[in-house]
């Protein structure tokens, strides 16, 4: 399949090898898709998240998760705000050490919204993932201080602060709540 840019058509193996760029672009439905610059509040959760999910699963080597890790897999190549990976499916090149290309879906994706982004896009880009392996995937609303939570089967939202998140099974140890999340835009 292939996309257009400007009045040329390009492959996604075309795209992958155009540079990459800031903000990232993604290739998806057969499109080329640049994502919106990240601002504040959803720089501060990107961090804060990734390093709680990272001090639970790390130090077992259950998983890991990573910013802005390009996924190449089902003819898309998209770049998650969050990416959480389980070890076994961690790339590793020839020396053990982890490779470049991932090429499946995020067994964790997390997507924060920002103002100016398609919430359309967001969930077409989570369908995608749960039907190509992903185990669960949120998008998280700072404006609306909302967690939807997307399962292969059902879709919840979450705007208590007392609610619990769900997790995926390999990171039961992991306890998050929606005030916890929301707590980190008042540091």
């Amino acid at each position: 399949m292939v996309t257009l840019i400007g009045n040329k058509t390009v492959s996604l193996e075309e795209f992958l090898q155009l540079p990459e760029t800031k903000p990232a672009q993604e290739f998806f439905d057969h499109k080329i898709i640049s994502k919106p610059m990240p601002q504040g509040k959803h720089s501060i959760i990107q961090v804060e998240l990734a390093t709680a999910i990272n001090s639970i699963l790390k130090p077992k080597k259950i998983g890991f998760a990573f910013p802005e890790l390009r996924c190449t897999f089902g003819g898309k190549s998209i770049v998650p705000d969050i990416v959480v990976l389980t070890y076994d499916h961690i790339p590793r090149d020839d020396n053990g050490d982890i490779g470049n290309v991932v090429s499946i879906a995020p067994d964790w994706m997390i997507e924060i919204l920002s103002p100016e982004q398609s919430q359309s896009l967001i969930i077409k880009k989570i369908l995608r993932c749960l039907e190509d392996g992903c185990q669960l995937a949120w998008i998280i609303d700072p404006e609306h201080k909302t967690i939807f939570a997307y399962y292969p089967q059902k879709v919840k939202a979450f705007d208590v602060d007392d609610d619990v998140l769900p997790v995926p099974d390999f990171a039961s140890d992991l306890r998050l709540t929606v005030g916890d999340i929301f707590g980190w835009l008042n540091f």
